[in-house]
């Protein structure tokens, strides 16, 4: 009975009570079953502005049809204009996490965000290490918006020799890819050899982004194929917009989605492209806060 209802019938009930007959049936609100989709988890941060992290990948999973599992790493205190406070979750209890999800769950694709510390990156690498992290997608957030390594050069030695060689597909932005390099980046041949130079890490296929860097007047990014040593970019329209906090977060979940549903890596990547630009034109004008805002991945 609706809360607003009285349990008294009124005076003309009979009335009440007949049903409209030209009334169309309400529709069923699923539409029948539906078969299970692939799953896919996301080993990255919550950030309570909802902008990039897990909250990102999740969106970015769900729209790609792809049920999204969590590891949360780290909490961050954080909204559009930036973040204000950082709380890493211990490495036992990320362990505890992702082995709850593995233990239940038939995971087709990992992703791996912001891990905060060399304890959690070794802690992911021994499950990768275990091969108990299929098509493993990891994208180093190393480096703040500004250009600035936030964590421990520990970090930066972990992520290239324990959890690289284990991945399928790396997810660097050209701040990233220097710091992991050991180049500098000023173009596309050196984003190249960038790429190159991560191959030699393990990683099977590398994508330098190019879309932060100062100057360009179109998104290119670099993939290089380990395997064949062949590299290609791929380029999008430039779109000017505030509002592309978690594109990169955006861009390897969408990767790690498509490699759930079943394509293989060059595919993977060049539809997670795709995505990513058409989610930051969607939300090219929102104002959710006074700084960047997300990107629109569902096309509202």
């Amino acid at each position: 009975m609706h809360p607003n209802a009285s349990s008294e019938p009124s005076s003309n009930s009979t009335a009440d009570a007949e049903p409209d007959r030209g009334a169309e049936p309400d529709p069923a609100p699923s539409g029948g079953p539906h078969p299970t989709p692939p799953i896919a988890l996301s080993i990255a941060g919550a950030d309570s502005g909802g902008g990039a992290g897990m909250h990102a990948d999740l969106r970015t999973m769900s729209a790609l049809g792809v049920h999204g599992a969590t590891a949360v790493t780290v909490l961050t205190a954080q909204n559009t204009t930036g973040i204000r406070t950082i709380h890493p979750v211990p490495a036992d209890f990320v362990a505890e996490q992702i082995e709850a999800v593995l233990d239940d769950m038939a995971v087709a694709a990992v992703k791996t965000g912001m891990l905060a510390s060399p304890e959690v990156i070794e802690t992911v690498a021994r499950f990768a290490e275990a091969q108990r992290l299929p098509q493993l997608v990891v994208d180093p957030v190393l480096v703040s918006s500004t250009g600035q390594p936030i964590f421990a050069p520990e970090a930066v030695d972990a992520y290239r020799d324990r959890l690289f060689p284990h991945a399928l597909v790396i997810t660097p932005n050209v701040a990233e890819a220097e710091l992991l390099s050991g180049l500098t980046i000023t173009n596309s041949a050196d984003q190249r050899a960038a790429a190159e130079a991560l191959a030699e890490t393990g990683a099977e296929w590398i994508v330098v982004k190019g879309g932060g860097r100062a100057g360009m007047l179109d998104a290119v990014d670099i993939v290089f194929d380990a395997a064949s040593g062949h590299s290609h970019e791929l380029t999008g329209d430039w779109v000017d917009s505030v509002n592309v906090h978690g594109s990169g977060c955006t861009l390897a979940a969408a990767v790690t989605a498509h490699l759930a549903n079943g394509d293989d890596p060059a595919n993977a990547i060049s539809e997670a492209k795709t995505f990513v630009d058409q989610a930051i034109a969607a939300a090219a004008g929102w104002t959710l806060g006074a700084g960047h805002g997300p990107l629109n991945h569902f096309d509202w």
